[in-house]
């Protein structure tokens, strides 16, 4: 039995040394609609394989739709995976990632000797699928990657002895500038698609005279339609009290459209009094949103905010190949100690013999 274990210990050695192990991605299949959180684990998986990672796209079921509709296709050139009836073998070299929200696969695959990491977005969900007392340790998850430090700092308040990582997202080339004419469009975009329309029909109800303006909701678009559409508007408003990172406004910015928003319960660390409107009581944006109007149509928005938004951008957005760049550096941190780990086990055994 000690051979067997030697033989098995020096094989993950290999794999870890030569990145053979596999790191699985749990998505969640959101039957062909876009998600931030999907395109995140996307992008993460695709980062690692451009260095000369062994990622691979693990599902619930074999009738998963994919990403390449509004993603890319190349994205769903990455190996996927099911769970459900394919046998699924994980070796204790390899790795496996998983959203916060899906608390009962954390519970299902917590025996598996392999590495384990909570790949945690929206930290309002992290407690919604687990029972009252539970933490992530007692699945085997002792490692967390999250997108900010202030989900960070959360995080670790609730989560003690979890250790915990910042991947801060990058947003996609098709989010720049154009010399276009902006067009009186405002996006919207709200977690709640609720929101969103009470607050489309209260602006036209306090402001009648501005029912020439069109409110576009942003919600469901392809990635390089949402970023088309974005553009051509003068102005975006964001309501979201749970974001965890803040994804639309940076994106905003990106494209040179103002945002007002509500500031959300954890602040976003890369929001300031200069880069943008941001509220603390969702009831008055429909009133920020018709005095801005009015600005717009004297041509009297100040200069300052457009360079703040620029600077926002140049300071806290991280590009592709940063982005790609600092998961392998994390990954290989991790693939690294779990190497360090098998080798003192295989010390061991030898020193037994």
């Amino acid at each position: 039995m000690e051979n067997i274990n030697i033989d098995n210990l020096k094989k993950s050695l290999e794999n870890l040394e030569t990145r053979h192990s596999k790191v699985y991605f749990f998505v969640q299949d959101t039957k062909g609609n876009p998600k931030a959180s999907v395109r995140y684990s996307y992008q993460l998986a695709m980062g690692l394989k451009n260095n000369g990672f062994n990622p691979v796209i693990l599902t619930e079921t074999n009738d998963y739709i994919g990403v390449g509709g509004w993603l890319g296709l190349e994205y769903m050139e990455l190996p996927h995976t099911a769970v459900d009836g394919q046998n699924l073998v994980i070796s204790p070299d390899d790795f496996i990632v998983i959203p916060e929200i899906f608390g009962f696969v954390m519970e299902q695959i917590k025996d598996l000797p392999c590495g384990k990491i909570v790949l945690c977005q929206a930290y309002d969900h992290m407690l919604e699928t687990l029972n009252p007392g539970f933490s992530w340790l007692n699945y085997g998850f002792y490692k967390c990657i999250t997108t900010s430090e202030f989900q960070k700092e959360y995080i670790s308040s609730v989560m003690r002895n979890v250790s915990t990582d910042v991947l801060t997202p990058y947003i996609s080339e098709c989010f720049v500038k154009t010399d276009l004419t902006q067009k009186p469009i405002i996006a919207v975009h709200s977690r709640e698609q609720r929101k969103a329309l009470n607050f489309i029909k209260t602006f036209y109800l306090k402001y009648p005279q501005y029912r020439w303006i069109t409110f576009r909701d942003m919600r469901g678009l392809y990635e390089t339609e949402f970023a088309s559409q974005l553009k051509e508007c003068f102005l975006s408003v964001w309501i979201d009290d749970t974001s965890g990172f803040g994804t639309f406004p940076l994106e905003s910015m990106a494209c040179g459209v103002p945002c007002i928003g509500k500031v959300p319960n954890l602040f976003p660390h890369w929001m300031n009094e200069s880069n943008g409107l941001w509220i603390g009581e969702e009831n008055k944006i429909v009133d920020y949103t018709a005095d801005f109007i009015s600005n717009w149509i004297e041509d009297n928005i100040i200069p300052e905010l457009y360079e703040s938004m620029d600077e926002t951008i140049s300071k806290h957005l991280s590009t592709k190949e940063a982005f790609e760049d600092n998961a392998s550096k994390l990954f290989q941190n991790y693939f690294s100690v779990r190497y360090e780990a098998f080798e003192d086990q295989l010390k061991k055994l030898n020193n037994e013999e």
